[in-house]
């Protein structure tokens, strides 16, 4: 399955439960094969990585915000975290950037089916 079919299924299955797309962390060759379609499938925060993954939020029960970042391949792999509704902005960027750092690890460390979030 190619790039763009890939990210197509994976953005129809979370936005299907409810979820929406926040941010987007490209390579850039990944960042070029999207771009023609960049109205319809990107979200407005692209960001240059050194992986391919999707940020997806949606609210959560008890006033929490629900973000979950899904790796950009076809064996799913995601981390998820529910944020307090009085919980600071900059405290959530923290456990953002924590996340992406160990979604970092794992596609370094290639799509190992026995490593668990």
């Amino acid at each position: 399955m190619d790039r763009v079919e890939l990210f197509k299924q994976i953005l129809a299955t979370y936005e299907g439960h409810g979820w929406k797309i926040s941010r987007a962390l490209l390579k850039p060759g990944t960042r070029d094969e999207l771009s023609e379609h960049a109205n319809e499938l990107l979200p407005d925060a692209l960001i240059d990585s050194d992986f391919d993954a999707l940020w997806f939020a949606r609210p959560s029960h008890a006033g929490r915000e629900a973000w979950e970042l899904r790796l950009l391949t076809a064996q799913p792999y995601a981390l998820f975290e529910a944020f307090e509704a009085d919980e600071a902005e900059a405290d959530r960027e923290e456990a953002r950037r924590e996340m992406e750092n160990r979604m970092r690890e794992h596609a370094a460390q290639g799509e190992s089916p026995n490593v668990s979030a």
